[in-house]
């Protein structure tokens, strides 16, 4: 057990491995509390990164370690009692190896966390989603009066979060590179939202990503609630059993979509009708949230008000515009094949039942080690596609045969070469189904670019 307070009898040796923004943060908690820390880190980035780093490191007093040797790492395993990797850290990575060999426990954040505070934790996984559902439920708790702070996989760790003293709970989004070197975090209220390839870049296989989503009800109990999205068949096959389950889903559950509304047992929450978002992924996401919030404790009212305001999060198949009839969609966020998927047929089926045509999609990037081939089940929906970054090649592998397919070289002849695609009724969408590094330094600024481009379109209209 790791001490509050600092003692030579409890202070422990930790190993930090990579010095980002949450294991800065840890560092900060760790020093506070008297325990002795080391610091390695494989590659900082830009100058500026660098220099912040080291920065920090010095203000603590410490030493940061980088670009260490294979070698180097082991020696600073052997010196540690506990090892912290930085999210993300790949599981090929040799310090866990060392780790393994030295049966040194290996530990995350929010482990750190939940030990320190007592208040509770609502916790949001998934492969998708994720980030939606953890600010949907927020909103939801903050009008029922119940303060709360969104951490986690976001701009502010859990632990750095906890040095807060206003929130009542804490909304955590528990990505699977915190979730997959957690030892025993266990959050009061836990949702698993969907499961997907993903992260194959980071995981060693599909079943490390599955098993990293599936810890976050591995230790849960009788006074632990799971939140199970029953149409996913991978997530309800892991309810657990000791704890209590809560369902949603949009054909049954708990909370669930019927008869043109979303439900909470038998207590109306909202006409679908009201909604600024009604697709499927956007009901799914509000069914999500309301159960993670009134399990929790937020007032349906509360919900209801919160479900009326929300309009969704930028670069999450989000509306830019139209132009000569044309929509414009920013879905950077979007980065796996399944997203993806789910985006186009979002868009389809809208326009189908407005008797609208159908989509040309933006795609490629960084493939993070995800196969493609799931994209094609789309194809039909589609009118074409442009392909974009590093994976354009194999985007259009896929699509061969299928649709009009066109390699742009920037995002500004993607837009151009779209625009020249669609027809009256069509949407155009950005949805890469990777990642953004080829070209920006963030799937954000990848979606601003092409907002951006698609406004001076818009603009340039007569």
């Amino acid at each position: 057990m790791i001490s509050n307070t600092p003692s030579a009898q409890t202070s422990k040796r930790f190993l930090l491995a990579g010095y980002g923004i949450t294991n800065r943060a840890v560092a900060t908690q760790l020093t506070k509390r008297g325990h002795q820390v080391l610091l390695g880190d494989d590659g900082l980035g830009s100058d500026a990164a660098r220099t912040q780093a080291q920065s920090h490191a010095v203000s603590l007093g410490l030493e940061l370690l980088e670009r260490p040797s294979e070698g180097e790492w082991a020696e600073l395993v052997r010196a540690t009692e506990v090892l912290v990797p930085t999210p993300g850290l790949v599981e090929s990575h040799p310090v866990f190896a060392a780790a393994t060999r030295l049966d040194v426990p290996v530990i995350s954040e929010l482990d750190l966390a939940q030990r320190w505070d007592e208040r509770p934790n609502l916790a949001v996984t998934g492969t998708n989603g994720k980030t939606t559902v953890t600010n949907m439920a927020a909103c939801m708790l903050e009008a029922s009066d119940i303060a709360t702070t969104v951490a986690g996989n976001t701009d502010t760790p859990l632990i750095e979060a906890i040095d807060n003293p206003v929130p009542q709970a804490f909304v955590v989004e528990a990505s699977s590179f915190r979730l997959g070197h957690s030892c025993c975090y266990k959050p009061e209220v836990a949702a698993w939202l969907n499961f997907a390839p993903d992260h194959l870049d980071v995981h060693a296989s599909l079943d490390t990503y599955r098993a990293a989503k599936a810890a976050i009800w591995r230790d849960a109990e009788a006074h632990n609630t799971a939140i199970v999205n029953l149409d996913d068949p991978v997530v309800a096959a892991h309810a657990p059993q000791a704890a209590r389950v809560i369902t949603y889903g949009l054909h049954e559950g708990d909370f669930r979509l019927a008869n043109g509304a979303l439900w909470a047992g038998t207590h109306k929450l909202v006409d679908c009708v009201e909604l600024k978002r009604q697709m499927p992924h956007d009901l799914s996401n509000l069914l999500g949230a309301a159960a993670l919030a009134m399990t929790a404790g937020a007032r349906p009212e509360a919900v209801r008000l919160a479900m009326l305001e929300w309009d969704g999060l930028a670069h999450r198949l989000w509306f830019v515009g139209e132009h000569c009839g044309v929509r414009y969609f920013d879905d950077s966020k979007a980065t796996t094949p399944h997203a993806v998927c789910a985006a186009v047929r979002s868009l389809a089926n809208s326009a189908q039942s407005a008797g609208k045509g159908k989509v040309v999609l933006i795609a490629g990037g960084r493939n993070k080690g995800l196969g493609l081939g799931p994209l094609v089940e789309i194809a039909d929906a589609l009118r074409a596609v442009v392909t974009i970054g590093e994976a354009a090649a194999e985007v259009g592998r896929v699509f061969a045969g299928r649709c009009p397919t066109t390699a742009a070289g920037s995002m500004l002849e993607a837009v151009q070469l779209s625009a020249n695609s669609a027809c009256e009724g069509d949407a155009v969408l950005l949805s890469p189904g990777c990642a953004s590094f080829d070209w920006y330094g963030s799937y954000v600024e990848r979606g601003e670019h092409f907002c951006e481009v698609v406004r001076e379109l818009m603009g340039g209209s007569p």
